[in-house]
């Protein structure tokens, strides 16, 4: 039988460092990484795609915010909802394109998704991820009075709008991937986490001002699915503890406690390598099956165990 994996792609897979990440950028990358993912095509795999939306989402707002004295405006939600789309087609193209190049002619299809967060979460007390461009203190601030954004100094690079991140609860379109997949093709979604949406009593669904993690959301679509496999793709080939320190170390195989050990010891960042890690460790908690972090030129060996970080279970 054929096995499913789920492929979170990193922001590196779109736009690389140093670039200024025009549509051609995005194009170009996109193409890179298909080249990989159709190879596992090739080896018989059920494929889906997840991405990050970061830069583009950012894009989204401040093309909203400036354009405002002349055309409506877009929430947040919204400008998920257009940058998964956006994105979508980007990798749609270029995954249809490296598959005909290798004689295989599988459809895509980029799935528009909603996940569900709980509008209690703490995340909407506490907000903490930043979006949008920078700004002075003086125009943070009345951005802050005027539209009640949070805004918090970031890296002493200006001022920039904070939203919640809350917690991924459940993949409203988990049923219609599903269906796609014993299809036959190839699925994209849940682009940058999903958009968010809280549900009420009579299946009123209203969007809501926040960032959904992409690999958290990945891991719970992965293990909704029932997928083999869970990958994230990103920008190292391995994963380390101590790193860019003289002792670091490379990860290969492990269990899954013991990489719950070296997260107790403060070796994986909140804001970089951490909610990887933790997302790969709720899969294989709840599935049973293995999950990979490594980059998307490594994904066929780490597929075949000679690299990359595999989490098992215990």
């Amino acid at each position: 039988m054929e096995k499913t994996a789920v492929i979170a792609i990193g922001g590196n897979s779109l736009i690389r460092a140093g670039e200024r990440g025009t549509i051609d950028d995005q194009l170009g990358n996109a193409h890179a990484t298909a080249r990989h993912i159709v190879r596992m095509v090739e080896r018989g795999w059920r494929i889906v795609i997840t991405h990050g939306n970061g830069p583009q989402v950012g894009a989204a707002l401040m093309r909203s915010e400036r354009a405002a004295g002349e055309v409506y405006t877009h929430p947040l939600d919204v400008c998920v909802a257009t940058t998964q789309s956006e994105i979508g087609y980007i990798i749609q193209r270029a995954v249809e394109y490296e598959l005909r190049q290798i004689g295989l002619f599988t459809p895509v299809m980029t799935v528009l998704t909603q996940v569900r967060v709980d509008e209690n979460d703490p995340a909407f007390k506490n907000p903490t991820k930043p979006i949008g461009p920078f700004y002075s203190k003086a125009v943070a601030e009345e951005k802050q009075k005027t539209l009640g954004w949070d805004v918090v100094e970031d890296a002493a690079r200006g001022y920039r709008r904070v939203v919640a991140s809350p917690e991924p609860v459940e993949v409203f379109e988990e049923d219609i991937i599903r269906k796609i997949l014993g299809l036959g093709m190839i699925v994209i979604a849940v682009g940058g986490g999903g958009i968010p949406v809280i549900e009420r009593e009579g299946y009123l669904v209203l969007g809501r001002e926040a960032v959904i993690d992409k690999d958290r959301a990945s891991s719970l679509l992965a293990s909704g699915l029932g997928a083999d496999c869970f990958i994230i793709s990103t920008d190292v080939e391995q994963v380390y503890i101590n790193y860019k320190k003289p002792t670091q170390q490379a990860l290969g195989r492990m269990k899954v406690s013991e990489l719950e050990s070296y997260i107790k010891q403060g070796h994986f960042a909140a804001g970089s390598m951490g909610p990887k890690v933790e997302s790969c460790i709720r899969f294989v908690r709840k599935s049973g099956k293995e999950a990979i972090i490594t980059s998307f030129e490594h994904l066929l060996e780490a597929l075949d165990g000679t690299t990359g970080t595999h989490i098992l279970p215990d």
